[in-house]
């Protein structure tokens, strides 16, 4: 019998080391699901109403408005979560994302109504980011410093394996099987298991922030903004947040149409699509603990902008260099979206600038997030008729390269503690190693 216990005490210990919040295990198992849910239709949905006679720009204006409703969305999840409770707001995203679903997969795509997708396709934006960035705030409140890194590793995972994973895998075959309205439909059954295990199964409490208890719901929203003025390094963190993954939402609005080209079909795209957040999701676990070691900044500035920076323009080229050669250009996107995950300590660093106020500071990053969804359809829509595939990707990739030079300036105020429990000022020295 003892000699059975060490091992199981060292799979515990690794555990509470490496894994997420325990109190927190359903949560994060139902943003993976939800997430499924909300990522079926991302990889082939352009290219689907392009096929159906709608012009890009109609597409992309479609997707910039679904991520206006997201910019807004994520912007009030943090400050929602703090003065209702995440659970409540969870829920309303759940709600909004259902109706949203049902208007536009019912009324809307059938006879390609543009009024009525518009209206619901935005609706649906509401859904997810008060679903998931609520969760989110939760993470900081919960997770202890040493391991918020990690912490919020593991969100970016579930979130990225949900959202670009098993949604394209999925859809890859539904809408084979079931057919591209009822793979949509599909969606609302895997939201609303992701929903219960988030909100039913998920007993932990959510502890408030000391400001909730003096200022009113309305000032907690209003702090969602000032802040900004207050501490500008949280303005410039929102910005490297939206140039994160612009490319992410960007990408399908064209590049199927720009592969198709060298001969590649809309289920390799997916599969291309799916492998690269197959890679991008282990790699935000480790970029998480990585950025707890080699320092928040240093990582998001590195690996995230100058690396997304190079691969982005090394993925667009790949099927130039290498025709239509599946594995190699697959490879290239599979770089790309390793070193995206190098900006999942951006979710760290952006809440540690603050003291109090965390969840003002992280609905700033969730509104970058959000706006995320919104710029990089806009660009696309904006530029592709002028300048062409190449030029959206060239403007693309140096939207990364200045991401790195804004990360410069997000550096810890005096006496913060770092992740690994010593002070920013003794922190500088190990910092100048590597800027």
């Amino acid at each position: 019998m003892s000699g059975n216990q060490p091992p199981k005490l060292s799979l515990n210990s690794l555990w509470n080391k490496a894994g997420p919040p325990r109190q927190l295990t359903w949560g994060y198992l139902g943003i993976l699901i939800f997430m499924m849910g909300d990522g079926v239709e991302q990889g082939w949905l352009s290219p689907y109403l392009i096929e159906r006679g709608m012009l890009m720009q109609h597409s992309a204006t479609l997707f910039t408005m679904y991520g206006v409703a997201i910019a807004i969305s994520s912007w009030f999840s943090g400050v929602l979560a703090e003065s209702f409770g995440p659970k409540k707001t969870m829920l309303m995203g759940v709600i909004l994302y259902i109706l949203g679903t049902i208007g536009f997969v019912g009324y809307g795509l059938p006879d390609l109504n543009y009024g009525i997708m518009l209206f619901m396709y935005t609706v649906r934006g509401f859904g997810y980011p008060l679903f998931a960035y609520s969760f989110l705030v939760w993470i900081t409140y919960r997770s202890p410093q040493h391991k918020l890194g990690s912490a919020v590793g593991w969100f970016w995972f579930v979130f990225t394996g949900g959202l670009n994973v098993l949604g394209a895998y999925y859809s890859s075959w539904a809408i084979k099987e079931l057919g591209y309205l009822n793979t949509l439909w599909s969606s609302i059954f895997w939201v609303l298991v992701g929903a219960f295990f988030a909100i039913i199964l998920n007993k932990d409490k959510f502890k408030a922030s000391i400001n909730k208890k003096r200022n009113t719901k309305m000032q907690e929203l209003i702090k969602g903004l000032t802040i900004v003025r207050e501490q500008p390094k949280v303005f410039i963190g929102g910005i490297v947040r939206v140039i994160n993954t612009t490319a992410q939402f960007a990408f399908p609005v064209f590049i199927p149409t720009y592969l198709a080209g060298y001969g590649f079909s809309t289920t390799e795209w997916l599969q291309i699509w799916g492998t690269i957040f197959t890679a991008n999701i282990a790699f935000n676990l480790i970029f998480g603990f990585v950025g707890d070691i080699f320092g928040w900044r240093n990582t998001v500035l590195w690996f995230g902008g100058v690396g997304c920076g190079i691969t982005t323009l090394l993925f667009f080229y790949s099927p130039v260099i290498f025709g239509n050669s599946f594995w190699l250009v697959m490879l290239c996107g599979i770089l790309w979206g390793v070193l995206l995950a190098g900006y999942v300590p951006l979710s760290a660093l952006v809440p540690s600038l603050v003291k109090k106020d965390k969840g003002a500071a992280m609905a700033i990053l969730n509104l970058g997030a959000g706006l995320a969804v919104f710029a990089g359809p806009a660009i696309v829509g904006l530029f592709i008729g002028s300048i062409g595939s190449k030029g959206v990707v060239c403007i693309l990739a140096g939207l990364y390269f200045l991401s790195a030079i804004l990360t410069y300036f997000i550096t810890l105020p005096e006496h913060t503690e770092t992740a690994s429990g010593i002070t920013k000022t003794n922190a500088a020295k190990a910092t100048k190693r590597f800027i």
